[in-house]
């Protein structure tokens, strides 16, 4: 069979077996390095475990690659494809793995050779199925009929030991191990047989029936690191150590017990096992032995004595999971330590196990790792790399240090072999434990071996190996697959030690990052291949386009990455420029890369493309953000300036001229070309000039300021030179074409036409940073004298552009170091060119610029008195503002807000600061408040709410004079309403209104007349009017309903109620007056002042007699039905119905107040149905009557309500104060003796509900008795000792929020008489309520205070009882408890008494 380049050898280079027949590996075909001196295992161990390190050099191990069929396209990566159980898939805690490529990490190969000799064994010899397997430099497999299968490194069977004679003794093969160094082979057998073997002849050494109880099967047999010691496990779950010795020629073998299953079975054990590069770390004197049982891990050391050193219980498991173990050698802090890897359920723990001082052995717990499927069995695949198995026969390969899963394998098909039989011990009977048992349902301890990197697992028909793939490997795994973006992603990580579980990179970091940069390479221009075999040949430019953008970018990304420039614009711009598309992406793609600064420098021919492109594209723009970014030998320059000039490149143009001929003048020269001409023409300037004229104020700046334009700064030795070259160009008298018309200085004239305030605040920066340096100083006093010269002698500038010069020139000058002169006549002239009041024009701007001259300090340069004058002429308030502060004379500030009609509203806040804030003056306040007070009439005048909240805070003393000050009423009026009747909260001092109750009458009076509507609701909020004055301003202007609430409000009930009823009259007249339409509005206005009418008679009814009720409420009814009367012949009837609405609602309102005999009476004594027929009155009557059900109905719920409620509470409080108290302890709490300290006496006992008990003389050694009523009342001494200091309340007070005292308080006799007390003399107590039932019942009262609930019921039964005595005798209600204001019916069941 040819072969496969993707199989390795079973024989570890530590191999003692003769490798010279293997044939030979090709280092051309696998592309694999020349090492000069190989790594050594210990080396490898050695190396410090680092995050950032991930590259791990793997044990050398290699199979045979005869005879191996490999399936490697089964395996798949978390990344490319989900072959897993999503069900199954494990809960990530640290890392996505979505976030990483790794690829196809593991190699899954079938073991042909082996396969087929067991199947073949099987079928020939009647060998039987495989059970166990083990693997060294030899493989071992075990058969159900007793035989052992050895095969060497190539697949070849070896041994056949044992015989199906022997295993029809024996039982099947249950498990298997190889010694160090492979030459003896144990086998135990299900029966409990042990067998060795010597592997190089064949030959049975020895046969072990007695090292173990019989009746139970081996489970677990282990060589430790000493030749002449194994470890076995068997179904009892008992372990023991065997000891091979020889005397005399005869070999024998001791056994000692290690674990009893008496004390928890152990169902896996896990010796550490020292390769030989390691027989002298100091970890190998203790011979360590991990065994699992079923509820805890034990590390035990056999040397030099037997010692625990180790437990960990698992906590709470599902009991089917099976216990597993594995230890592993890791490199941490430059030293080689043993880890184990232990689990049952979901959880892995890795255990650091260290040596110590003074032979002690420390364990670190270096981590915990959480998974979310059911597995059975973790393994090695290096100090880094675990492969677990779960439930469903999948593989999941996790890295160990970020428990991180790589990869998801199905090996379903490998048909494991589970050792449930030996678990269950079938073979001897089946004498196990339940749980054990249950546990054996998903070992498969033997068949799963692991050895060099490699695990093998045993199937039932076949043998299978698991290997991790090397990095060339996995990378081309995804390149077979053509998943280009993935693998460079995986091949970038092994470039940056990222990846994990990496195999085949050698040598230091730069050597491994040059060995994955050469393959990136290639695979980049296999990528580059690909995308231009991959486009589209027919279709839209646009899904062409679009092919190529999703591609071209990655291959950009991952040059830079690997800082392969010349790859990027060579060997794959050559490739994508065969196609125009391509080529056309690929330029574009370079433009976020060069404006990031990722890509600085571009070879030539590239550069020139791009600039074609996209100048054909019209793309200028792109273009100039570009060149700015660009390393300037990158550039054509010929080619550059030509297109800048032809397209108005300017940022462009300035960055060519500046990086590359170190020239700063002529961009100037050229934008001054484009923005001078139409400026001297006094034409407009275009939104293009005006950008144009912006960039060379900021590029004068940056040359001033020593800032490369438009990025970076310009070189240190070339700054002076910059700067005196631009301030030479600023200054000339005439530009370099000079013109006949041209005025002097023509770029500074330019400039300030352009922007003023730009260029000086330019020039301002321009001389903070020139303050040492001479010549720098002499061209400052030049530019200023230009300046001068320039804009004083010029009529062409406006106010505020000399006003902007002017500012300029005092800031300058108000500096400390200031070297600058400037004539002080021309700052004269200067304000009478601002203060001309001849010129009306720009009065506001010609305001600002002075204000702004002397803020910044120009008021040095003028004199005060003259300046005063000349701004008060012009109306300049602000200025005037400004020089009265400044003179502190705060009083005159008043008149410039008055003045100045812009600012009159910010009067209220200055005054209000000016008298509020600390730091003024006693007299400067006072100046100001009598200045205010001047003008109050103004300021009313201005806002009349915000003078109001103005006069509430500062001039409240004085409102009554501000009052009479005003002679305009209207204003007076909504003075006094944003005052007392504001809605935007304005507070007043209350005392003052109380004092003045005259104010709020005048307001009322007002009131009346500009808004009557609102009267009635001010009457019911304010307080401070007086009653009989009010009632007469509100008759006066004839007010009604105001009037009728003054006269309520009186207490003259009647009155108010003879004002309402003529409104009522009036308003039901209407609907009589033939002259008037009866429409909607008749009606609402008629029962709006019924509603208020009925509202008063209701309100005041509880208040009156019935005489006095009747008074009110029977000319109401009779003003009613009198309109109804009258209305009766007529034909409307829509406004009949009305009416007889209004009467019903009057009769239904009145139904509470007066007795329904009273009201029937009234109606048939009435005229209009006296001598009718009753039909006419039966809706009214009717009406009534349903009125008195429901009102019966409502009574006698009522009353079921409070029998059942107080039956209830009765019955809760006596099983309360009935129920027996079971005291804490049995001492009493203040002397803390026993409550029975004689045994003859009849000392009384006192038990609180609280618990507590007391003899009764030492509670009233601490006063907690108190006589009432001749009985002696008790408080708990402990739960009122919270009350320090206070004095014991009475127990008849109410009680308190804490209870200190207990509800139900038993006071109990001594159970311990004296033997002479004769029982028979006992007379019965007589049955009365104990105190506590009176206590209890007391405070049940009390939470419900108000009418006695007898009360209640007996004024319930007497109104029941009147009633059936027929309705013409009403009884007197005048006195009952309903008719009390406060009275309020308790429906809510009482708290639940404690216990």
């Amino acid at each position: 069979m040819s072969e496969s380049p993707e199989t390795r050898s079973l024989v570890s280079s530590s191999s003692q077996l003769n490798l010279t027949d293997v044939d030979g590996i090709d280092d051309k075909e696998f592309d694999i390095p020349q090492v000069d001196t190989p790594p050594t295992l210990e080396s490898i161990l050695n190396e410090t475990e680092d995050e950032d390190e991930s590259f791990i050099l793997e044990d050398p191990a290699l199979l045979n690659t005869d005879n191996i069929d490999t399936h490697s396209g089964e395996t798949s990566s978390l990344a490319s494809s989900d072959s897993g159980d999503r069900n199954l898939k494990r809960r990530k805690k640290v890392s996505d793995a979505s976030s990483c490529i790794h690829s196809s990490v593991v190699r899954r190969s079938v073991l042909k050779g082996v396969s087929a000799q067991v199947v073949s064994a099987a079928d020939r010899v009647d060998a039987g199925l495989p059970t166990a397997v083990v693997v060294s430099n030899v493989i071992a497999v075990g058969t159900s009929h007793g035989l052992a299968l050895v095969f060497d490194p190539n697949q070849a069977l070896r041994l056949c030991l044992g015989s199906t004679a022997v295993g029809a003794q024996y039982g099947a093969v249950s498990a298997l191990s190889i010694n160090s160094d492979c030459t003896r082979l144990l086998c135990g057998f299900a029966k409990g047989q042990i067998t060795m073997w010597d592997l190089a002849n064949g030959k049975l050494l020895r046969t072990i029936t007695d090292a173990h109880p019989p009746g139970t099967a081996i489970l677990h047999l282990k060589f430790t690191d000493d030749p002449t010691s194994a470890i076995c496990n068997d179904s009892g779950g008992s372990v023991f150590e065997l000891a091979f010795k020889r005397v005399m020629g005869v070999r024998t073998c001791e056994s000692r017990c290690l674990f009893s299953g008496a004390k928890g079975e152990v169902c896996c054990i896990e010796p550490l096992l020292v390769k030989s590069e390691l027989r002298d770390h100091p970890i190998t004197q203790y011979a360590l032995l991990a065994m699992a049982s079923l509820t805890k891990v034990l590390v035990i050391g056999l040397k030099p004595s037997l010692k625990v050193w180790l437990t960990f219980p698992y906590g709470r498991t599902n009991p089917a999971s099976v216990p597993l173990l594995s230890w592993q050698f890791v490199a941490v802090q430059s030293a080689v330590t043993p880890m184990l890897a232990f689990c049952r359920g979901d959880a892995i723990h890795f255990l650091l196990v260290k040596g110590g001082e003074k032979g002690w052995i420390h364990q670190v717990k270096k981590g915990e790792f959480i998974i979310n499927f059911p597995f059975f069995y973790p393994q090695w695949i290096n100090s880094r790399t675990l492969a677990l198995l779960d439930s469903a026969e999948k593989l999941h390969v996790v890295d160990r240090h970020s428990q991180e899963e790589l990869e998801i394998v199905d090996i379903a098909e490998v048909q494991l072999v589970y050792n449930s039989s030996h678990f269950k011990s079938l073979a001897t009977g089946g004498n196990v434990s339940q749980a054990l048992a249950l546990v054996g349902e998903k070992a498969c301890y033997q068949s799963v071996s692991g050895y060099g990197g490699q695990i093998i697992y045993l199937g039932t028909k076949s043998v299978h190996v698991i290997t991790l793939r090397t990095w060339r490997e996995r990378v081309d795994y995804l390149l077979k697959q053509e998943r280009f973006i993935e693998v460079l992603s995986l091949a970038w990580s092994f470039h940056e030690g990222k990846a994990k579980a990496v195999v085949g990179l050698f040598g230091d970091q730069s050597k491994r990052k040059g060995v994955v940069a050469d393959r990136m390479a290639e695979i980049l221009l296999q990528y580059a291949d690909r995308a231009l075999k991959k486009c589209p040949e027919q279709g839209k430019i646009q899904v062409m386009e679009q092919h190529f953008e999703d591609m071209v970018p990655i291959m950009v990304d991952y040059c830079l990455l690997l800082e392969r420039i010349d790859l990027l614009f060579g060997q794959i711009y050559n490739k994508l420029s065969e196609m125009s598309v391509a080529k056309g992406v690929f330029l574009e793609c370079l433009e976020p890369y060069i404006l990031n600064d990722k890509l600085t420098s571009i070879t030539p021919q590239v550069m020139k493309d791009l600039l074609i492109h996209f100048q054909d594209r019209d793309m200028m723009e792109n273009i100039e953000a570009c060149i700015v970014h660009m390393d300037i030998t990158s550039l054509d320059i010929q080619q550059v300036v030509h297109m800048c000039w032809e397209h108005c490149l300017y940022d462009a143009m300035i960055y060519v001229y500046n990086r590359g001929m170190n020239d700063y003048i002529t961009p100037m020269e050229k934008l001054f070309q484009v923005i001078g001409p139409p400026l001297r023409a006094g034409k407009s300037l275009t939104d293009e000039q005006v950008i144009m004229g912006n960039k060379l104020l900021v590029y004068i700046s940056c040359c001033l300021a020593g800032r490369a334009y438009p990025l970076g700064n310009i070189p240190e030795d070339l700054v002076p030179l910059v700067k005196h070259q631009v301030f030479e160009f600023l200054i000339r008298l005439h530009s370099t074409e000079v013109a006949s018309e041209e005025a002097l200085y023509p770029q500074i004239r330019t400039l300030l036409h352009f922007d003023t305030r730009e260029f000086l605040n330019v020039l301002a920066l321009t001389f903070e940073d020139f303050r040492n340096d001479k010549q720098a100083v002499e061209h400052q006093q030049r530019i200023v004298d230009i300046l001068l010269t320039v804009m004083v002698e010029n009529s062409d500038f406006t106010p505020s552009q000399v006003g902007c010069l002017f500012t300029f020139l005092a800031r300058q000058l108000a500096k400390p170091d200031n070297t600058l002169f400037v004539n002080r006549m021309l700052f004269d002239q200067v304000l009478e060119f601002l203060c001309s009041p001849d010129d009306e024009s720009r009065h506001a701007e010609r305001q600002q610029v002075l204000l702004e001259l002397l803020q910044a300090g120009g008021i040095v340069q003028f004199d005060e008195n003259r300046l005063i004058t000349m701004a008060e002429k012009a109306a300049f308030y602000q200025v005037c503002e400004f020089m009265y502060e400044k003179k502190q004379l705060y009083d005159k500030i008043i008149s410039c807000y008055l003045n100045d009609k812009i600012r009159k509203e910010e009067i209220f806040n200055y005054v209000h600061n000016m008298l509020s804030i600390p730091g003024y003056s006693t007299d400067e306040k006072e100046s100001v408040w009598n200045k205010t007070m001047e003008h109050i009439k103004d300021l009313v005048s201005i806002s009349p709410s915000k003078a109001a909240e103005l006069l509430a805070v500062h001039f409240s003393t004085e409102l009554r004079s501000i009052v009479d000050q005003l002679e305009d009423q209207h204003l007076l009026f909504q003075l006094l309403q944003s005052l007392l009747d504001s809605l935007d909260g304005v507070q007043v001092n209350r005392e003052l209104l109380q004092l003045n109750p005259d104010i709020h009458e005048q307001y009322i009076d007002l009131l009346c007349q500009y808004d009557p509507h609102r009267v009635t609701d001010f009457l019911r909020v304010s307080e401070h009017y007086r009653l009989e004055e009010a009632i007469q301003i509100t008759k006066r202007h004839k007010l009604h309903e105001a009037s009728a609430y003054l006269l309520e409000k009186k207490g003259d009930v009647h009155g108010a109620f003879s004002v309402l009823l003529e409104i009522l009259k009036h308003k039901l007249s209407l609907f009589t007056d033939g002259a008037r339409e009866k429409n909607e509005e008749t009606v609402q206005a008629a029962e709006s002042t019924l509603e208020e009418t009925i509202a008063l008679c209701q309100r005041n009814s509880h208040s009156l007699n019935q005489q006095q009720r009747e008074a009110l409420w029977f000319p109401l009814l009779e003003a009613v039905m009198s309109t109804q009367k009258l209305l009766k012949d007529e034909s409307s009837s829509q406004a009949f119905e009305s009416l007889k609405h209004l009467t019903k609602q009057v009769l239904n309102s009145m139904t509470g107040f007066i007795a329904l005999p009273s009201i029937l009476q009234r109606i048939l004594q009435d005229p209009m149905y006296g001598k009718g027929k009753l039909g006419e009155i039966q809706t009214l009557i009717l009406g009534m009557l349903d009125t008195f059900n429901y009102e019966q109905t409502l009574l006698e719920t009522t009353t079921n309500l409070l029998n059942h409620d107080l039956h209830w509470s009765l019955c809760n409080l006596r099983g309360t104060v009935s129920r027996g108290l079971n005291p804490k302890q049995e001492h009493c709490s203040v002397c803390l003796q026993q409550y029975k300290r004689r045994q003859e006496g009849t000392e009384e006992v006192i038990v609180f509900s609280c618990g507590h008990i007391y003899h009764s003389q030492c509670l009233q050694s601490k006063d907690c008795g108190v006589q009432t009523e001749g009985q002696t009342r008790w408080t708990c001494y402990k739960c009122n000792s919270s009350n320090k200091g206070g004095r014991h309340r009475d127990l008849g007070s109410e009680v308190n929020k804490g209870r200190n005292t207990s509800l139900a308080q038993i006071k109990v006799t001594s159970a311990y008489y004296s033997a002479s007390r004769d029982s028979d003399s006992r007379k019965p107590a007589e049955v009365a309520l104990e105190p506590q039932q009176i206590q209890a019942f007391d405070q049940l009262r009390r939470l419900y205070r108000g009418p006695s609930r007898l009360a209640i019921l007996t004024e319930l039964s007497r109104n029941r009882s009147s009633d059936k005595h027929g309705l013409l005798h009403p009884g007197s209600v005048a006195n009952s408890v309903f008719q009390n204001e406060n009275f309020q019916l308790r429906l809510s069941p009482p708290p639940v008494i404690e216990d």
